[in-house]
């Protein structure tokens, strides 16, 4: 296989799928002895699928504006980064401080290697301004330098030197709207005139989008930090104005074209709904009123925007992302269709409602988690069709010289 980032992110999509009807199951209380997990089924999304798909994917997107040659697997990266995941996932289970010292470590490193890896791809001679796209990534990975930090510290007490007054919640940010959400911003940036053939609806936004969006995060980072909302609403209020003129630039130059709005690109726009619930509860959380379900929210939040967010992008990024590499005649064509753009939505608001109904709770999350588990099926289908196609070429490739020696020596 021609990208060995692209193979993991298969298997750690069908651990993903398996992972999801596990949470199902344990929710009606068939598998009461998985029930431990959880973390683990968020990590097989977020450090699995989506970071491998991105290690993979970005020095071939950098390059590419910047107009120079493909890059050569860099296998030192690779290595590193899917021995700290092993390790990591081997630990997280097992509660093991040194396993996931180790496998945080790890990535740490994978990820500051990529940093420098992309850092370089400059092309001087053609280029008069950075891509686009890589100041995102470099700033996004730095954000999950600062998640990897923060999160290994939860099991070496590195929260109380650092003076980190809710150090989980500062985890979560990092990975989120530090991690994730600069490097989406900066793939719907690089990709979308691939697969829509035109241009974002104000293209010089990009700075200031990446600006909002990093300063954003950055507050967002701080608030639970020094648990002040000082941080945390301006953070909030420009992360969350950025986002919503990205998904503008990408919604206006379709306005009126029917045919562009497939289940893909459905996939792709819809998915941020699901940063807003959050946000639309936070102020009710920091008021404290009295019934609401505020530790079940802070509980369960993450794994809808997970679920809701991170993983629905991946529906429509990934499978267009193994097309552009090992079919890279076809049609650049965002992945999912109908039923699992209608399940995932679905089951995001089971979840929700389960949250508020307390006594409800198990069955409608165990709905959830069945519903999320239904709408990865044609995804993941979707992805076995690419990479069967890539073997089956590969093994035509080495027949066809033993069957022309075949031919000659008749």
């Amino acid at each position: 296989m021609s990208n060995p980032y692209f193979l993991v992110t298969f298997l750690y999509v069908m651990l993903a799928v398996l992972g999801a009807l596990d949470a199902s199951l344990i929710n009606f209380e068939f598998l009461p002895f998985f029930a431990g997990f959880r973390w683990m089924r968020v990590h097989f999304i977020t450090l699995g699928a989506l970071t491998e798909i991105v290690f993979g994917i970005l020095p071939i997107l950098v390059a590419a504006r910047a107009g120079l040659p493909r890059p050569k697997i860099r296998w030192d990266i690779w290595l590193t980064l899917n021995l700290g995941l092993l390790i990591l996932l081997l630990g997280i289970p097992m509660i093991n401080a040194v396993l996931i010292t180790t496998g945080g470590t790890l990535i740490f490193t994978a990820a500051v290697l990529l940093m420098i890896q992309l850092g370089r791809l400059r092309n001087s001679r053609t280029e008069t301004q950075p891509p686009a796209g890589r100041k995102f990534y470099i700033v996004g990975l730095a954000y999950l330098l600062l998640g990897i930090l923060v999160g290994t510290g939860l099991w070496q007490g590195w929260s109380v030197w650092l003076q980190i007054k809710v150090p989980l919640e500062v985890h979560i940010h990092a990975n989120n709207w530090g991690f994730m959400s600069l490097v989406f911003a900066g793939l719907l940036v690089d990709l979308y005139p691939g697969f829509t053939g035109r241009s974002l609806a104000w293209p010089h936004s990009v700075t200031p989008i990446f600006w909002m969006m990093t300063l954003g995060a950055l507050g967002l980072v701080l608030g639970p930090w020094f648990q002040s909302n000082l941080f945390s609403v301006p953070g909030l209020i420009l992360h969350l104005s950025a986002t919503i003129w990205l998904l503008l630039n990408i919604i206006k130059p379709l306005v009126g074209d029917r045919k562009m709005w497939t289940p893909g690109m459905l996939h792709l726009i819809t998915s941020y709904v699901w940063i807003l619930a959050p946000v639309l509860v936070a102020p009710l959380i920091i008021l404290g009123l009295p019934g609401f379900p505020g530790a079940g929210i802070e509980q369960n939040a993450p794994q809808a925007l997970i679920y809701g967010w991170v993983l629905q992008f991946g529906y429509a990024i990934i499978p267009l992302l193994f097309r552009r590499i090992f079919q890279p005649g076809s049609s650049q064509r965002l992945g999912g269709n109908w039923f699992s753009l209608i399940a995932v939505h679905i089951g995001g608001i089971f979840l929700w409602v389960g949250i508020f109904l307390n006594e409800s709770q198990a069955f409608l999350h165990g709905v959830a988690y069945g519903l999320w588990f239904a709408s990865m099926l044609p995804i993941a289908y979707e992805l076995w069709g690419i990479v069967h196609g890539e073997i089956s070429h590969l093994q035509n490739q080495e027949l066809a010289p033993t069957v022309t020696e075949i031919g000659d020596s008749g």
